[in-house]
């Protein structure tokens, strides 16, 4: 999800489609909310190839949910468990219809605040994390924090960011997170990376 600085509906409509795997083509309702804007199609094409080894069996956390994009085509594309935190009760409530309605057994929902969610002790660790937080929060750095300080990351596991293009540096990160590949559609940037452990 990204919520964008100016308030913009998604040019499909409301609606956003799961672009592969067991539940290609299935549509996801977009709540009507300012600003939030799901993963544009070609951007998350380009990932999910990225990551096309990495999903079988995986577990994964989409951080700021949104619409449910990441964390519903990752279970769609063979990930074994997908977490999705989101904090806006609208928003939440139209992942739980979605999932719901794609019978997604792998999937559990929690309605929270994604920071003040990764300042518990995990359960298990991420093999994948997606990290799309609102534009204008600069949420980039604390959350990639968290997330390695907490355990959540398993070593060698994958992190996925978005951010705009139109800003003159890339979000500072932690030094445990190296640059794996990167990509631009439109004024989005979108990066993955890898956790590694000296």
């Amino acid at each position: 999800m990204s919520r964008r600085r100016a308030a913009r509906r998604p040019d499909n409509g409301g609606r956003v489609r799961i672009i592969g795997g067991r539940w290609r083509g299935r549509q996801l309702t977009v709540s009507d909310l300012p600003g939030l804007r799901p993963t544009p199609d070609r951007l998350r094409e380009t990932l999910f190839n990225w990551l096309a080894f990495e999903l079988p069996g995986a577990r994964c956390l989409d951080l700021f949910a949104g619409s449910g994009a990441l964390g519903l085509e990752a279970l769609s594309r063979g990930a074994a468990t997908s977490v999705l935190i989101e904090r806006q009760p609208q928003a939440a409530a139209r992942l739980r219809d979605s999932i719901a309605q794609l019978e997604a057994t792998g999937a559990e929902l929690i309605e929270a605040d994604g920071l003040h969610w990764l300042d518990a002790a995990p359960v298990a660790p991420f093999n994948i994390a997606f990290l799309d937080p609102p534009f204008d929060a600069d949420l980039w750095l604390p959350a990639c924090q968290r997330l390695i300080a907490r355990g959540w990351l398993q070593r060698g596991a994958l992190l996925y960011l978005e951010h705009p293009a139109d800003t003159a540096d890339a979000p500072p990160l932690p030094a445990e997170l190296t640059p794996h590949r990167e990509t631009r559609a439109g004024q989005v940037i979108g990066r993955l990376l890898r956790y590694t452990i000296a």
